[in-house]
C-alpha cells in the first residue's frame, strides 16, 4: 500500500525552505491484516475503505502516530 502525504506551514521549516513538504509511505501487502488490527478494523475489512472512513480528513494526523507506533515494517520516502 502506498500513502501520499503533505504537510504545509512553518512546521516544516527544517526541511523545507517553501512551507511544503511531500512524502510517501508504503506498507507491505503481507502486512495489511496486522494494519487492520492496529486500526481497530476486522480481518475481513477492506483497507482503502477502512482508511476512507476513520482515516481521512483531521482523522489522518492520528493515522501517522498509528503508523509509527504499530512496530509494523512501514518504508518512508521523502519527495525529493
Amino acid at each position: 500500500m502506498h500513502i501520499d502525504g503533505q504537510d504545509l506551514g512553518p512546521s516544516t521549516a527544517p526541511v523545507s525552505d517553501d512551507g511544503e513538504y511531500e512524502y510517501y509511505q508504503t506498507v507491505a501487502a503481507a502486512h495489511i491484516p496486522a494494519l487492520l488490527h492496529v486500526l481497530g478494523a476486522g480481518a475481513g475489512d477492506y483497507i482503502l475503505d477502512v482508511l476512507e472512513c476513520h482515516w481521512s480528513g483531521r482523522a489522518s494526523y492520528d493515522l501517522e502516530d498509528k503508523l509509527q507506533e504499530s512496530g509494523l515494517s512501514v518504508a518512508f520516502f521523502p519527495w525529493s
